[in-house]
């Protein structure tokens, strides 16, 4: 425990309430922009005729990933500053939605894929860049991170509900909803606290530019199985974001974006449990249980319906707490205690975010569009339900490979 904490011994003195405040915006605007274009888009593209590029939409982002996070993510962060990249990455991500809608219908549904492809190049590494702004920011002080990362969960709720509730769950106008919020969170980037951008120990410019340094840090044994599970459960994982807003509206349920809302909800309340449960249990009790929930997830909504198995289907959904928070916020802080000894926080982040938006969720939304091609052309519930056998089983094989293979119980630094 020393130890861990010992890695912030140069970092900032304890936040402000002001800075909690203005970190917290940051993280509200970010995923609210994600929110309200993700959490309905299966169920728009299946609305408008174009349901069999589903799986290649939902493939962009991951493409992005591996794209955006080492250009923009990683390697743009060794001479930018991670404020400044967000500036110009959600003012031009901004103008690009504001586009997206008129090309969501049969006739330019593949220009429309091209379009969110590079869309997505440009926000996937904002993701990582604001994890990266609030962790350098609070210093020492990481147990804030879980405060202010609980509003971008507000943010995606409010994007599922202003969504569903003004009926725009299954319209392309979803994307311009995120076009307002991802221009007004650029200009509001400009007001970011100035951290500093990565500063590795040493090596050669190409080794810096390389970010040689951060993939380096696989070297390290526990480090390296938590990258290779994480990017394993990102596989199941997106198949929930691609599918399962169709799936709910199978089940019968009306306000599909404001049920999946449900599950942001849920990640509220574990959210500011993190650092209680990371200081009580370590790193490894955390990121299992995260994994052992997508288990669960799937296998109810396996037997969940529209008549007296709806009840799976919302509880399911409810799980997203566990499934995201347990696995995905934890690792976010793992990933910072590994990075801060070396300077390469940022790269970290942005590599966390190659290997499991990435590449995992690439994998995973190829694997998903083939699985749904073998459903009829417009499913029932009764469809769906044999869709989710197969995520259910590889999350939990995935579940026990890390419980026999990963040996680091780190606090990730957090202190009481």
């Amino acid at each position: 425990m020393a130890a861990a904490e010992g890695i912030y011994s140069g970092a900032a003195r304890p936040a402000s309430g002001m800075l909690t405040v203005r970190l917290s915006a940051l993280m509200f605007m970010q995923f609210f922009v994600w929110g309200a274009g993700a959490v309905t888009l299966g169920l728009v593209m299946q609305t408008v005729g174009i349901g069999d590029l589903i799986a290649n939409a939902f493939s962009v982002g991951p493409i992005a990933s591996i794209v955006g996070s080492f250009l923009l993510g990683m390697a743009a962060t060794r001479f930018l500053s991670p404020k400044m990249l967000m500036v110009i990455l959600h003012l031009v991500g901004g103008v690009l939605l504001f586009i997206l809608p008129g090309f969501i219908n049969p006739e330019g549904g593949s220009t429309f894929v091209w379009l969110l492809l590079c869309y997505m190049i440009l926000y996937m590494p904002t993701v990582g860049l604001a994890n990266t702004i609030a962790l350098k920011s609070f210093g020492e002080r990481v147990d804030r991170f879980p405060f202010v990362r609980a509003f971008g969960t507000i943010g995606w709720i409010a994007a599922g509900l202003i969504i569903g509730w003004a009926g725009l769950s299954a319209s392309p106008e979803i994307f311009r909803v995120a076009a307002v919020v991802s221009l007004a969170l650029g200009f509001y980037s400009l007001t970011l606290p100035n951290v500093e951008a990565d500063a590795p120990q040493g090596g050669s410019i190409v080794r810096q530019v390389l970010c040689v340094e951060a993939f380096g840090l696989l070297k390290q044994r526990s480090f390296l199985i938590f990258v290779t599970c994480a990017t394993l459960i990102s596989i199941p994982l997106a198949m929930y974001y691609a599918y399962a807003s169709p799936y709910v509206g199978a089940a019968g349920i009306e306000n599909v974006g404001g049920t999946l809302a449900i599950g942001q909800m849920s990640e509220l309340v574990f959210m500011f449990s993190m650092p209680f449960l990371y200081r009580r249990f370590g790193v490894k009790p955390l990121l299992l249980v995260g994994m052992a929930a997508w288990a669960i997830r799937y296998a109810l909504f396996a037997i969940g319906d529209g008549g007296a198995g709806l009840w799976a289907v919302y509880l399911g959904v409810a799980l997203h707490g566990i499934c995201y928070d347990f696995f995905f916020v934890a690792g976010a802080i793992y990933t910072q205690t590994i990075a801060a000894p070396k300077g390469v926080n940022a790269q970290a982040q942005g590599m966390l975010t190659l290997f499991t938006y990435g590449v995992g969720m690439l994998l995973g939304s190829q694997i998903g569009g083939i699985l749904y091609a073998q459903l009829p052309a417009n499913p029932t519930i009764a469809d769906w339900q044999g869709m989710w056998v197969a995520p259910a089983i590889a999350a939990a094989l995935i579940a026990l490979i890390f419980q026999f293979s990963f040996r680091d119980n780190s606090r990730g630094g957090m202190q009481p």
